[in-house]
């Protein structure tokens, strides 16, 4: 049997892996389960539902035999609340999907290519909210009969239960990042809009990079909402040192390089209390306060981390972090421009410290930038 997530497969694509791999497991462990009781059912995909792209998209999947699918997402069947979209798609079999499957689909290619013959979608729910699909493929015909879709229906409860799980997870974890974020913010280190303009920079970048890199759109807007915590461990660094206007000595230089650290620690707390360790949003947020200020030639902190080495994320808030920190006003030096910052972002480029490809899509991107600086200026 092989299981595989099913995503982006381009060699940067962001590692967001722990819920994929945690639906691997579970997964694969009900698909024998199934197997053992209807040795039919060749094939089970999970397909959460995206609010925010209103695609269906299969996030993993098991079979029996043969290559898993490929990355595939379609549109959200035009239906109003939960109850329509069961009776519209929900437990019912479909004997020749050659035949029914209307329209050309990586997923449904891929299905009638391995010869599937008869299907059972599964809506799920998350307080009576639609979030996605369970499909079963058999390559028999009629292999869904009203009894085999009986006992299916505890199977699919497990599944539902276990991906809603997963969305309440999410959702404390983003609270407990909103109150972080809040903390931050009154603490107003730098700026009051620092914050605000480095999420939007590092978005900008994304979007960008979404296509070359094959990155998604969850991707891009988890960047977007977890940036502003990047220096969160500046909560305990002394006021005396991150509000000193002259310049910092070596020591208090040192000190100031182990917000970094601090920041995990705080994001270890978090996961403690959420249990969340396992989650694609634990894992960037962990990146993005780790690893933005590490430097592609291995001269950034805290671990010296080179290229490739540094997740993508983390390169990316580095490039807003670093323009905004150049164009701003700072107690001990005045603001570059956007050109002479987009400048200075390229020298930095040439000499191996930022990701090129983020500084080449903030120069695409400059009448954007410019909007961003007027929308968020400091007052």
């Amino acid at each position: 049997m092989e299981t595989e997530a099913l995503g982006p497969s381009h060699a940067e694509r962001p590692k967001v892996g722990g819920m994929a791999n945690s639906l691997h497991v579970q997964l694969k462990e009900l698909h024998a389960r199934i197997l053992a009781m209807a040795p039919t059912i060749d094939h089970i995909a999970c397909v959460p539902y995206g609010q925010a792209t209103d695609l269906l998209r299969t996030v993993v999947s098991s079979t029996r035999s043969g290559k898993a699918a490929t990355s595939d997402k379609v549109k959200r069947p035009e239906v109003g609340d939960l109850h329509a979209l069961t009776r519209h798609l929900g437990m019912f079999g479909l004997s020749d999907i050659a035949v029914t499957v209307e329209g050309p689909s990586e997923h449904s290619s891929w299905l009638q290519q391995h010869g599937y013959l008869s299907s059972l979608t599964v809506p799920m729910s998350d307080n009576g909210v639609f979030i996605g699909l369970i499909f079963y493929g058999s390559l028999q015909a009629n292999a869904f009969t009203a009894s085999l879709q009986r006992d299916l229906e505890l199977f699919s409860n497990l599944i539902n239960i276990t991906i809603s799980s997963l969305y309440a997870a999410v959702r404390s974890l983003r609270a407990s990042a909103v109150v972080a974020q809040d903390c931050l913010r009154l603490r107003d280190y730098e700026t009051g809009n620092h914050l605000d303009r480095v999420a939007h920079y590092s978005r900008l970048i994304a979007k960008s990079l979404a296509s070359p890199l094959g990155l998604s759109n969850a991707f891009v807007e988890q960047l977007f909402h977890y940036t502003p915590l990047h220096d969160i461990g500046k909560l305990g660094i002394p006021d005396a040192i991150l509000r000193k206007t002259g310049e910092l000595s070596s020591d208090e230089r040192q000190l100031i390089q182990t917000h970094v650290e601090l920041g995990l620690g705080i994001l270890e707390t978090v996961i403690g209390i959420h249990a969340v360790e396992d989650l694609p949003d634990f894992t960037l947020m962990r990146n993005i306060v780790g690893g933005h200020h590490e430097r592609l030639d291995g001269s950034g902190y805290p671990k010296g981390l080179r290229g490739e080495a540094i997740p993508l994320e983390a390169r990316i808030v580095a490039v807003a972090d670093v323009f905004d920190a150049i164009t701003c006003r700072r107690p001990y030096r005045e603001p570059l421009p956007i050109e002479e910052g987009l400048l200075e972002l390229e020298r930095q480029v040439a000499a191996g410290h930022l990701d090129p490809r983020g500084v080449a899509a903030l120069r695409r991107h400059s009448a954007e930038v410019v909007a961003i600086r007027q929308r968020f200026q400091d007052t």
